[in-house]
């Protein structure tokens, strides 16, 4: 009698499945690196998938929750989702074999559907994937077949029966597929970014042609717990779609310009630097997600070309000089498109295409090698990272990613500001305590903060110097604190003589308002 029947326990099927997964991820990652298309790998190309998916209200959810880690947030989550998955699969495919591949089968057509609707995706896109499943399949027959208990052959009551489980040899096994697994997906990851690491580190910012004014003296308080008047770029906040910050290579970018009533144009990163109008400026960004009192917005000395100079040399005129375009769509490296007023960007402001910040070339995670910096409007609707492709167009025409999600098509930058110091919640000392923080009003301008101390009357701050109306403004006010628990509320009115509104509102779809209020005990 022939028995053929070879099957794996549960908790053997479970690591198998486990491995093989782990194994796929990295093939498919060293595959898209290979072929030049980091975005395809699968976790990106299904990440990014979820990311456009997820509905307004648990985005912002995400954002207010995690901050800037709800991108790390998403990976810990589909991390997990994804071994619970692997492991059950592999448990139950230790005795039904065919219920693993064809949960492999599965998984594969996610990852070959969410990276062919990438908005970048390519044929070759799909090669990631296909690699990362054959990949998968193989490894975890490897590791069944390794870990298998039981008769292979049973000829007759006389026959000497087939070794069992041997749990040494697949601990060995399983562990060095996991530990090929974990440094092929380092390595690649490592890889992708090296090029881009080179090139931007070779790159000197010439000076610009238009620096920027010497800052004012007592534009910085210089207050304990107050942000600084110039936010470092290491603590410039970072709120965006990618997943994985892409990697450009300078040599090799490029940024095309066309589309309605434009004569296409296009600039590699050495006809920027070339430039005889390289302008320097202090320009405050802030994001739409922003709740009241938050701190999604930083301030920055950029370098880069005028916009209007790039539009108008392409032969494009502002709507109100009776353009064709009202639109300028700009595209990412990622595939990202945001959608700023043509009429905003050539009114005259200092928008950029920027290619510095404080004094060095953009760091990845805010644009590396060029973006696009528009003060007076928020970043959804201006501030393009990985900038490649500027197409002019209309706003009946196309709608740019965040448009249909919810948000509205202009972005105009609300007065805002915002107590820093003392933190809400915390305790200070009771006698003289300075309430410091700061007011925004991009392009605009900022004229008068004003203090409420437990629902009294409003009463001014003392207003740091200003810098230009594109920037932040500190400001600081004596408070003679008495022992008990206070609440304290800022407001700020800008230069067209705009007090902030007190009703509450949320982000979307067009930016927060009301005041930012905190609660202190006084000891």
């Amino acid at each position: 009698m022939l028995d053929t029947t070879r099957t794996t326990g549960p908790v053997p099927g479970a690591i198998a499945g486990l491995v093989a997964t782990a194994a796929a991820l990295a093939a498919a990652e060293a595959v898209s690196v290979l072929l030049s298309r980091p975005g395809a790998s699968l976790v990106l190309a299904v990440g990014d998938t979820v990311v456009d998916l997820t509905p307004l209200p648990l985005k912002q959810f995400a954002v207010d929750t995690f901050g800037t880690a709800d991108k790390f947030a998403l990976f810990v989550g589909m991390g997990a989702v994804l071994a619970v998955m692997a492991a059950v699969l592999g448990a139950i495919a230790g005795r039904r074999r065919w219920i693993g591949h064809t949960g492999i089968a599965v998984f594969a057509t996610v990852g070959l559907a969410a990276a062919l609707t990438r908005p970048d995706s390519g044929a070759l896109d799909v090669v990631p994937t296909l690699v990362g499943a054959a990949v998968c399949a193989a490894v975890l027959l490897w590791l069944m077949r390794t870990a298998a208990s039981g008769p292979t052959e049973q000829a007759g009551d006389d026959s000497p029966p087939q070794p069992g489980f041997d749990r040494r040899r697949f601990a060995l096994v399983a562990g060095a597929v996991a530990a090929a697994s974990a440094g092929v997906g380092t390595t690649a990851r490592s890889f992708a970014g090296s090029a881009a690491e080179l090139s931007r580190s070779d790159i000197t910012l010439p000076r610009p042609a238009f620096p920027a004014a010497p800052l004012p003296d007592g534009v910085d308080l210089e207050i304990d717990g107050l942000a600084p008047f110039l936010t470092p770029n290491e603590d410039f906040y970072r709120i965006d779609t990618a997943l994985s910050v892409p990697r450009v290579d300078a040599a090799a970018w490029s940024l095309r310009i066309h589309g309605l009533g434009a004569r296409e144009r296009v600039y590699t990163f050495a006809d920027l630097l070339a430039r005889s109008d390289l302008t320097e400026r202090d320009i405050t960004l802030a994001c739409v997600s922003n709740p009241v009192g938050g701190d999604y917005v930083g301030n920055a000395r950029w370098i880069g070309v005028p916009l209007a100079a790039l539009l108008e040399e392409a032969g494009v005129r502002s709507p109100r000089d009776g353009g064709r375009a009202d639109q300028l769509v700009s595209r990412s490296e990622d595939g990202m498109t945001i959608g700023t007023p043509v009429a905003d960007v050539m009114d005259g402001r200092d928008a950029l295409l920027a290619v510095g910040m404080n004094g060095r070339p953009l760091p990845h995670e805010h644009g590396f090698p060029a973006r696009m910096v528009v003060p007076g409007l928020y970043g959804y609707v201006s501030a393009c990272k990985w900038i490649v492709d500027i197409e002019l167009t209309t706003f009946d025409a196309f709608d740019a990613y965040w448009v249909p999600r919810g948000w509205s098509a202009h972005g105009p930058v609300k007065t805002q500001s915002r107590i820093d110091t003392p933190r809400g919640n915390s305790t200070v000392g009771a006698g003289r305590v300075a309430v410091a923080g700061v007011a925004w009003a991009q392009h605009t301008g900022i004229d008068q903060v004003e203090i409420r101390v437990d629902g009294g009357d409003w009463q001014p701050v003392t207003l740091a110097a200003e810098d230009t109306a594109d920037t932040w403004r500190q400001w600081v006010f004596d408070w003679v604190a008495e022992p008990g628990d206070h609440e304290l509320t800022v407001r700020a009115t800008d230069r067209r003589s705009r007090t902030q509104t007190a009703d509450p509102a949320p982000p979307a779809p067009d930016g927060a308002t009301g005041h930012h209020t905190i609660e202190v005990t006084v000891v």
